[in-house]
């Protein structure tokens, strides 16, 4: 058991390293593919070994507490180093209270002697671990193809990738840690790698943008890590311990103890994103899209759902939890009326994300057994999902050359596979029988005595079929037919299959993940998923029945489009002003090409109407939560 931790946390970043030191491309492959192997089948070893904790205090003859304790001031000096270098006050200023703060806990307040780093391993972990392994090392394994493309597209003269993989890899290790370690040092100590990751990653392509975004998510996760900090020096100091597990087992907690769990779940809430912290995930846009996926899908942001999630049992009952609730509700809502107002695809994603995690912390807010298996639930089906949607759209963009949805009119003519695992994508995240479908219908359930937030849900998951709707729709629009047939590198080809395959796959396996993995985590299993039929409006959710309506309804649908292969493209009547099938006469006598185009509602939902308010209200619901937690 401890070798199969270590080879999930260690093997990454060692691989990473060699990636960076050893600069051949086929050495880089064989580093990055038995990464993949490695961290996938330990995962998946992984499996039925729960619950289970595994001390690594003497393992390899180390001292690991020790090793932890340098490598935070190690990491925190590196991060100064950049506020210093770059000149950014904020990263200044909040990493040295961290590092002052930090020197004050180990060396005046901690108990070195009763401290431990024991690793712990439930079900939770085991998922958070399975999402993490499988699909980041799918996308590792699409950065291949897709970096060298990238930069010969950029005409560099040295490459970048060694820097660009090393921390790539680097990120999968740091994650299974975080999500492993049952201290909450170690924790820290992962969280604060994880902003670093992002931040170097971020500015990889050292363009006009990506210095000032990569600046921006640094000092913003160096604020997150500051709240962090602050709650864990705090729950130490009215508990005594920084075993996670022995904190969450803590019943009747007091106001101080709640106040500093509270802090904790701010710096959750600044790295999944949550408003007002959401422009940091946003810039992250910048980067390429292998980051983009890698941080939205599997890790950075699951990092701050997971950290809420898993100290939910200590906050249950109380003000904190229904504060978190409605700072979740809320960002889902805003965020999913933001995304309306874009035409470029990974913002559509981006800000998509962001509301979906804000409806995973609603979940945790709420702190049900059917509320935390939605979000559960949720954060399985939206890794998946979201991670095919963006290596879709960075496939997209490198074909055409662009990233904004109009450019993706009538795509299943010119990329006809990308195209198509597009929609499969776009539909897993709208319809039904799809996962994310089906744990939002969960989610409803939950929040159904709590007015204010079900009125947001309801809100937000009407807002979020718009933009679906829009974009899966301009993706099924004309274009003229005789393309060449798309190619695709293997290592493109397949990760963009296997995510599809497990969009499906997953879906249609829900009832066995929920009633076989999940419901066992709880006393209860209040929700029917199977595939019977419903009993009330509310409370189950008909899987297989309506996965024979898609298969039949696709069945037809491919039938009908091989009769009718010589349809023929009508054009827009322009009142007789026609020149040819493609412009009109307009004034002066001058050809005028014709262009149709979606409606964003930008007087209504444009960033710049609504950000500033939403941010404000947002800031302020937090400050609410944390005064309602004493």
């Amino acid at each position: 058991m401890t070798n199969l931790l270590l080879s999930l946390i260690l093997f990454p970043i060692v691989a990473g390293v060699g990636c960076y030191v050893l600069r051949m491309s086929v050495v880089r492959t064989i580093l990055v593919a038995a990464t993949a192997v490695v961290v996938t089948v330990a995962a998946v070893a992984l499996v039925g070994e729960a619950p289970t904790t595994v001390l690594l205090g003497n393992v390899m003859g180390l001292e690991w507490g020790a090793i932890v304790a340098v490598a935070d001031f190690a990491l925190l000096a590196t991060v100064l180093y950049f506020g210093i270098k770059y000149k950014n006050v904020l990263v200044q200023m909040f990493t040295g209270t961290q590092l002052l703060l930090l020197a004050v806990f180990e060396f005046l307040i901690l108990d070195h002697e009763a401290a431990t780093a024991p690793i712990t391993v439930d079900n939770l972990t085991v998922i958070m671990v399975l999402i993490i392994s499988v699909i980041g090392s799918l996308i590792c394994l699409y950065a291949l193809p897709y970096m060298k493309a990238h930069e010969e597209h950029q005409k560099l003269e040295m490459s970048k990738q060694p820097r660009f993989f090393l921390f790539l890899v680097l990120l999968i290790g740091v994650m299974n840690g975080l999500v492993l370690t049952n201290n909450l040092l170690w924790l820290y100590l992962f969280f604060e790698m994880t902003t670093f990751c992002s931040f170097v990653l971020i500015g990889h392509d050292e363009n006009v943008r990506s210095p000032r975004n990569a600046l921006r998510a640094l000092w913003m996760g160096s604020c997150g890590g500051l709240f962090l900090l602050g709650g864990i020096v705090l729950l130490y100091l009215k508990t005594g311990s920084l075993d996670i597990q022995t904190l969450i087992a803590t019943t009747n907690a007091s106001p101080a103890v709640l106040f500093a769990v509270g802090l904790i779940c701010v710096g959750g809430f600044v790295k999944a994103a949550q408003m007002p912290f959401q422009s940091w995930l946003l810039g992250a846009m910048v980067a390429p899209t292998p980051v983009s996926a890698l941080l939205h899908s599997s890790t950075m942001v699951k990092a701050g759902v997971y950290i809420v999630l898993r100290f939910a049992p200590m906050y249950e009952g109380s003000f904190l939890s229904y504060g978190i609730a409605l700072c979740g509700a809320f960002t889902f809502v805003a965020c999913a009326a933001l995304a309306i107002g874009q035409n470029n695809g990974k913002r559509i994603l981006a800000y998509s994300t962001i509301s979906n995690l804000g409806l995973i912390m609603a979940c945790a807010g709420i702190n049900t057994p059917l509320a935390i298996t939605a979000a559960i639930m949720l954060i399985i089906f939206h890794a998946v999902s979201k991670a095919l949607l963006f290596l879709c759209v960075g496939t997209i963009e490198q074909e055409i050359g662009s990233k904004n949805i109009e450019d993706m009119r009538g795509l299943f003519t010119r990329l006809p596979r990308t195209a198509t695992i597009t929609m499969i994508g776009i539909l897993s995240m709208l319809l039904p029988p799809f996962g994310v479908l089906m744990s939002k219908w969960m989610a409803l359930e939950a929040a159904s005595s709590h007015l204010v937030v079900i009125i947001l849900l309801a809100l937000g998951s009407a807002l979020t079929v718009v933009y679906w709707a829009r974009w899966a729709g301009t993706l099924m629009g004309s274009r003229p037919a005789g393309t060449p047939a798309e190619r695709q590198a293997t290592l493109v080809s397949a990760p963009l299959a296997l995510l599809c395959l497990m969009a499906v796959a997953f879906s249609f396996l829900a009832p066995v993940i929920y009633t076989g993995w999940i419901a066992p985590m709880f006393a209860m299993a209040p929700f029917t998923v199977s595939f019977g039929i419903l009993d009330s409006a509310m409370g189950g959710f008909m899987v297989y029945p309506l996965f024979i309506l898609v298969g039949v309804a696709t069945l037809y649908a491919f039938r009908k489009a091989i009769k009718s292969p010589g349809v023929k493209v009508s054009r827009p009547y322009m009142g007789g002003g026609n020149l040819n099938e493609t412009d009109f006469n307009g004034p002066m006598d001058t050809a005028v090409s014709y262009a149709a185009g979606n409606y964003y509602l930008g007087e209504f939902f444009g960033e710049h109407r609504l950000t500033f308010w939403v941010n404000a209200a947002a800031g302020a619901l937090i400050v609410l939560m944390m005064g309602g937690a004493l």
